[in-house]
């Protein structure tokens, strides 16, 4: 059976995540720490990569343990240095000069701020599903396939689609055990224009989407539910985690039953 190989959190939606070795589960099901925090403009709204492509030029790097991120523009050397709890104010001023618009740091302390709220659980991918996506887009290497896909937890699977198999037909669920946390695996995950883009520069792999759209069409394993593929811009497996795993730990090496 696969074991978690790695584990991704992104402490401010939208920027570089952090590689973790453990993580707890919120009451809600999140992973602690992931997109706890989201940069919104005036009117509420996510400024992210769907809506504005400068998303994709800020490097961030977090210091965990300290709760400090430091934040750059591809490129440049000045860089700036926030503590997430006491540096909001500030880090909002700098973004909004970086944006050329009003944003502000929001936090979300009970399940952060997911895509999919109704499966706010950790997204899960596995190593040979990147490997086989790289595949398809040369020159991409797979750590640029998964800087792109951005999941949360990476699973040493050796055949490619293999977590295809942790999802069933629409109002059915599939349970199942990572270490000592149960999931119930829910649908496939409907992608977004960001795969499309380097995630450094933000420039556009030419028929991205047209290319994923046909590949994956023709990989799709017998495992799979057909049926919940309306499209096949889909990819990983979103989930949910009962409240009643909340201070649960996931760990880097935790088995799949």
């Amino acid at each position: 059976m696969p074991k978690i190989a790695r584990i991704d959190i992104f402490p401010i939606k939208s920027l570089d995540g952090a590689s973790v070795t453990e993580v707890e589960i919120l009451a809600s099901g999140a992973l602690k720490g992931d997109r706890e925090f989201a940069i919104i403009d005036n009117a509420g709204r996510f400024v992210n990569g769907k809506r504005n492509a400068k998303v994709h030029l800020l490097r961030s790097v977090f210091d965990l343990d300290t709760r400090r991120v430091t934040l750059w523009v591809q490129g440049d050397r000045d860089r700036v240095t926030f503590d997430l709890d006491r540096d909001r104010s500030a880090m909002s001023e700098w973004l909004s000069a970086y944006f050329e618009q009003p944003v502000q740091i929001a936090q979300n302390l009970d399940m952060g701020f997911p895509d999919d709220t109704d499966s706010p659980g950790p997204t899960i991918i596995s190593t040979a599903t990147i490997n086989a996506i790289a595949s398809w887009f040369p020159p991409l290497t797979d750590r640029q396939v998964q800087r792109r896909l951005r999941t949360n937890l990476e699973l040493d699977a050796e055949l490619p689609f293999w977590e295809d198999r942790l999802f069933a037909t629409a109002g059915d669920a599939v349970i199942f055990k990572l270490g000592d946390v149960t999931f119930e695996g829910i649908n496939p995950c409907q992608r977004c224009v960001v795969p499309t883009r380097d995630p450094e520069t933000g420039d556009v792999y030419d028929d991205f989407q047209k290319i994923f759209v046909r590949k994956r069409d023709e990989t799709l394993p017998e495992w799979t539910e057909r049926s919940r593929f309306n499209h096949f811009y889909r990819l990983a497996i979103n989930t949910r985690i009962s409240p009643t795993e909340a201070g649960k730990k996931l760990i880097a090496g935790d088995e799949f039953h």
